[in-house]
């Protein structure tokens, strides 16, 4: 049984000490992780500085992305800026991949929404370009979407033989990639073909019961060496100020990622979910939640 271990989604700070001082704060608690998204649009840091900046603020809070778009860069760039990262903070980076799929980023930027299952062909051969390049020598891949001819990287990642991988994902293209590739897989909703957000029809204890399904049996003989994890949404009780998320909130409940209760219901829910159902792994979405939730974290992780 895997030890719980519990992150947070931070997005924003007003100034360079105040975000150093998010990052120690979030240290000195139950948490372990600290994990920033990768949106264009709206009021977010960008992922790699600031997890730079994040690690250089901590001495043992291993930070990540929650996730990457792929879409948004090329592998032989990514894999450069996060071994150079994993070098710097002592070995301490996550590294989450995710197709890419809010429509907002992809028409503010002027770039193409594929379909898709092309965006997850896209994705999977990333990862192979990734883990060809953090590894020993020069890097050979031809697929439909990369070439990589022979680049020979440095610095090479801290950990080996490469950070931990996060697939973040709903879909059973997305799950299926994660089982056979990640080391870590984040279970959320499935989101629309079109980008504009989860698809409700997906929501429920039953849905989630189907994702961790599927990832059991593509995961194969790999199942025990994954880490299951997914995203809290709402902590304590519905935030009755914001329609849209309590709407989404109703439709996951029964799933982990809706706590509602005390702090014991809290502690109680996480506990099933890890010791009947293999999901350890907690992320706190909105920095609100916090608060109500660092005491849960911090009695889990036996703080």
């Amino acid at each position: 049984m895997r030890p719980f271990r519990f992150g947070a989604v931070l997005r924003e700070a007003e100034s360079g000490r105040a975000w150093a001082d998010k990052a120690r704060r979030l240290e000195d608690s139950g948490f372990g992780l600290l994990l920033v998204p990768d949106h264009l649009a709206g009021d977010r840091l960008a992922p790699i500085p600031a997890l730079t900046a994040a690690a250089c603020a901590t001495e043992r809070l291993r930070v990540g992305t929650l996730v990457l778009a792929n879409d948004f860069r090329h592998p032989a760039v990514l894999a450069k800026e996060a071994a150079t990262l994993d070098l710097l903070s002592g070995g301490r980076l996550e590294v989450g991949l995710g197709t890419g799929w809010m429509a907002a980023d992809y028409t503010g930027a002027g770039l193409p929404l594929d379909p898709p299952g092309v965006r997850v062909e896209r994705l999977a051969e990333a990862i192979a370009v990734l883990k060809g390049l953090w590894a020993d020598g020069p890097c050979h891949f031809t697929g439909r979407h990369y070439r990589i001819d022979g680049l020979d990287q440095r610095p090479r990642p801290v950990q080996r033989p490469h950070p931990p991988l996060i697939v973040g994902g709903g879909g059973p293209r997305v799950l299926r990639l994660a089982a056979e590739q990640a080391d870590h897989v984040n279970l959320t909703m499935r989101v629309r073909p079109d980008g504009t957000g989860p698809d409700p029809g997906d929501g429920g204890a039953e849905a989630f019961l189907a994702r961790l399904r599927r990832v059991r049996a593509a995961a194969g003989d790999r199942y025990d060496r994954l880490e299951l994890g997914t995203s809290v949404l709402q902590v304590g009780e519905r935030k009755a100020e914001e329609p849209w998320s309590a709407a989404r909130s109703a439709a996951l409940d029964g799933t982990p990622q809706v706590l509602l209760g005390t702090r014991h219901d809290l502690a109680d829910t996480l506990r099933h979910w890890r010791d009947e159902h293999d999901v350890s792994c907690f992320v706190i979405h909105h920095e609100r939640d916090l608060a109500a939730f660092t005491p849960v974290a911090e009695e889990l992780a036996g703080r």
